[in-house]
């Protein structure tokens, strides 16, 4: 299948008006392929020949202004039309569309836990042609109407408001018409079918609704109130935010199975993975990213779907703006008032790695560094998402948030309906102020890699209580940035208070003289508001390890943890020292983003890669000390979702089974919580790894939990079982039999490497390349993606390993997805054994 190129899409632009697309559904011809017929009315600006793109399981018939075209024509995706003259075409094309299994296209669904079936769409990059034929590029706007015929008792949803006209005499099926939508890109045309549970209810004069599968319907109406108050206060801040009014006809949001992304912005029919209706408990900070990832969609429906990229380099105009404007309005609008918290300890640092690796890319690359979808496809990443999040936050910093707001305004007013680039939305900006952000653009957007701020402290000679500070740079972009001035509490030592916040220009020639004595503590770029590694001068590091709970701010904290990280991973600071100070501060640590965000990068990095074989005992027993005083801490059930993260750390550094086992026995933590479903696969997967259970038990579990997350659970142990004949199982479950769904083969991918089984599994670690770039071949780019992200031997940190990596990369034709994940994992892989001999 051919890629579309950015010259190809250029021409076709220039060619063509595309008006119309007319998509009538099948969905009841069986569980292996759908019935696709397509009407798309457009004018060619000149004569002149193009192409359609689809990719069919069958193409039946096409034609052209009524004359046929032989679909023996057909070469790969892309049916040639050539001979158009000037003026208005209507093409016709009744095809036979394979459902998916992995995501991609029309993917079908059967819940194991009642049989029911749900089919949903996600159209984009490519996959449009999995569902119906498209001139497939973003700048080829249309107008969509889908009529779908689906069995009796579903219900059909898509991006206009849906209405059942009918029913087919011959079986009673459904038809179901959708109204028709503005003009949108053709990756954002949406359908869901199947028999939804439902909770609607009409807001700012549009109707609104929740859906779910009907085994879940229980847990989403139990969070019914919450999801929709969320999706209301963001509408509303929203609408005050921005002088475009919400651009369609209604706002619904499909939770769904099997699904890859996070959520995906259909314009009137947003579609999430279906985790985020929780089956069992969760932590405040969880619902806290439920929340975030409905704020950022619904900016999408300004950020990429009102005004939408021109072509693919400008990935960060849609993901860049939703992910700050999530972030900034989740905290004007609702009770989650501390997300740039969450923001700097999780987010921020996927952006950090990603830019460090060979792999960065500018916030905006440059036309030629996304020659065609393929390429395009790599960059939804930590550059994309956190990078240019954090770079909107400085230059909202830097130019006010009035004038921002105003060249947003100005740019929505402009291109609206239409397309844009990076060189229109700096021009909308400039409308609005003196300053040179077409400068600014051109350094943080155009450039790559994080610049490293350093303090340079040098105390009073001349006897009176002073000091004076300078920051060396290492890089090149400008920043302001606060620095933390902080003392030590005269009653309590390991307190710390701030003095004052210094407001700095980086780079600068000016040294800021400050009295008093020289301060406990400095941070550079307190207040998170720059993109930049910070390092502590050797007092302040002191300090820290001491002290870092005693710092009164959590985004403050969030700051100098990422700083600590940052050290680790760089080789400056040893894993032992970061665990230590983890030891003495998380259990008095009162931010959960921040515990979680620090045990996670404790566990699956320091625990489990930057420290050599025989250290892992050791730190997983520090792992385990922190989640027995948090335990402690919570005994009185003051805070649940700390609870609830102290009995995960447990359970997840268990070394010896009995304590978790005496839990799974009793379905109870002493003190509280009883087990949930996750909690139960949680232990038994740990209990799995440690030779504790067998098939037996994990067969009762899945009877006794029937659910897809059930099966998703057991697939997991099954994998993690610490015998030769598991291994093999697994290994062929993951690489020879390609009937896996995208799910399964993730869950069984997370359960075959684990670091206590090392030997075990050695013998698989150079059989991964070979099998991994064939089977990426076979199954595409989503299945390439959790290839990449779950079956890569990870925990064998050895130069064989690296070796036997990077002679894959010199195999040709790998499917790019994949190399781009390879490129990322040995990277962190020659990461992680540099930390170790640091």
């Amino acid at each position: 299948m051919s890629a579309l190129t950015r010259n190809e899409a250029q021409l076709r632009a220039q060619l063509l008006d595309v008006h119309h697309y007319t998509v009538t559904l099948d969905l009841t011809g069986g569980d292996d392929t759908f019935d696709s017929t397509t009407v798309i009315r457009f004018t060619a600006r000149t004569a002149g020949d193009t192409f359609l793109e689809l990719k069919p399981d069958e193409l039946r018939s096409a034609a052209l202004d009524g004359h046929p075209l032989d679909p023996a024509t057909l070469d790969g995706n892309r049916l040639p039309l050539t001979g158009l003259t000037e003026g208005p075409h209507e093409l016709r094309l009744d095809t036979a569309m394979r459902y998916s299994r992995t995501g991609e296209g029309l993917h079908r669904f059967t819940d194991p836990a009642d049989g029911q079936t749900y089919v949903y769409s996600q159209m984009f990059m490519d996959d449009v042609q999995r569902v119906f034929p498209a001139f497939d590029q973003p700048d080829l706007k249309a107008v969509f109407e889908f009529t779908v015929t689906a069995p009796a008792h579903w219900t059909v949803l898509a991006n206009g408001v849906t209405t059942r006209t009918g029913d087919r005499e011959s079986d009673g099926a459904g038809i179901w018409h959708s109204a028709p939508t503005p003009v949108i890109s053709t990756y954002l045309a949406a359908v869901a079918a199947g028999p939804w549970h439902s909770v609607t209810t009409e807001h700012a004069g549009l109707p609104f609704g929740i859906h779910c599968r009907q085994s879940l319907a229980p847990h989403m109406d139990a969070d019914a109130d919450e999801i929709l108050s969320i999706t209301k206060d963001c509408f509303d801040r929203y609408q005050q935010k921005f002088t475009e009014p919400y651009p369609f006809d209604s706002y619904d949001q499909a939770f769904v199975p099997e699904f890859n992304a996070g959520a995906m912005e259909n314009p009137g029919l947003v579609t999430f993975r279906d985790e985020f209706i929780y089956r069992s408990a969760v932590t405040d900070t969880e619902r806290q990213t439920r929340a975030m990832v409905i704020a950022h969609e619904m900016a999408h429906m300004w950020f990429g779907d009102l005004v939408t990229l021109a072509w693919f380099d400008d990935i960060w105009l849609n993901e860049s703006f939703a992910e700050y404007m999530g972030y900034q309005t989740l905290t004007e609008a609702t009770r989650f008032t501390g997300t740039w918290t969450e923001f700097g300890v999780t987010r921020k640092a996927w952006g950090y790695d990603a830019d460090q690796r060979p792999s960065t890319h500018p916030v905006a690359p440059g036309p030629d560094d996304v020659p065609d979808t393929a390429s395009a496809l790599l960059n939804f990443d930590g550059i994309s998402y956190a990078k240019g999040a954090s770079a909107l936050r400085q230059l909202v910093a830097w130019l006010g948030e009035k004038d921002f707001l105003a060249g947003i305004n100005t740019h929505f007013a402009r291109h609206k309906f239409a397309n844009a680039s990076l060189a229109d939305f700096v021009d909308s900006l400039a409308a609005h102020t003196d300053r040179d952000v077409h400068a600014w653009a051109e350094i943080w957007l155009r450039t790559t890699g994080i610049d490293t701020l350093t303090p340079q402290i040098e105390e009073s000679t001349d006897g009176t209580p002073g000091w004076t500070l300078t920051v060396d740079r290492h890089g090149s972009r400008p920043h302001r940035i606060a620095a933390g001035v902080y003392d030590h509490d005269p009653v309590n030592g390991h307190i710390l208070e701030l003095r004052e916040l210094l407001d700095l220009d980086v780079p600068s020639h000016e040294v800021v003289s400050v009295s008093g004595p020289r301060p406990a503590l400095l941070v550079l770029n307190d207040a998170d508001l720059t993109y930049a590694k910070v390092r502590l001068d050797e007092t302040s590091v002191e300090t820290v390890l001491r002290c870092l709970s005693g710092i009164p701010d959590p985004l403050t904290r969030a700051v100098v943890w990422n700083s600590l990280r940052d050290m680790v991973r760089d080789g400056e600071l040893d894993p032992g020292d970061y665990l230590a100070t983890a030891t003495a501060h998380l259990p008095e640590e009162r931010d959960l983003a921040i515990v979680q965000g620090v045990l996670t990068f404790a566990r699956t990095q320091i625990a489990t890669r930057y420290v050599a074989p025989e250290q892992r005992t050791a730190a997983l027993a520090a792992l385990h000390s922190i989640g027995r005083d948090l335990l402690r801490r919570t005994e009185d059930g003051s805070d649940p979702g700390l609870r609830l993260t102290a009995v995960r750390a447990l359970i997840d550094s268990a070394t010896q089974p009995d304590t978790v086992a005496a839990w799974l026995a009793d379905d109870s933590v002493p003190g509280g919580p009883e087990l949930d479903p996750e909690l139960r696969w949680r232990i038994l997967a740990r209990l799995a790894v440690l030779g504790a259970v067998g098939e037996t038990e994990i067969d009762a579990a899945l009877a006794a939990d029937p659910s897809a997350t059930g099966e998703e659970g057991a697939a997991r142990c099954r994998a993690a079982l610490p015998t030769p004949q598991a291994k093999a199982a697994a290994w062929d479950r993951l690489f020879h039999d390609d009937s896996l769904s995208n799910y399964l083969f993730s869950a069984t991918a997370q359960g075959f490497w684990q670091p206590e089984q090392a030997d075990l599994v050695r013998e698989y670690v150079p059989r991964f390349y070979p099998d991994a770039v064939a089977l990426a071949a076979r199954r595409g780019p989503a299945i390439g993606e959790a290839i990449g992200r779950w079956a890569f031997p990870a925990y064998a940190v050895d130069e064989a390993n690296l070796k036997a990596g990077h002679a894959c990369l010199a195999t040709p034709d790998i499917l790019p997805l994949l190399r781009r994940k390879l490129i990322d994992q040995l990277d962190d892989l020659a990461r992680a054994l540099r930390v170790r001999t640091a």
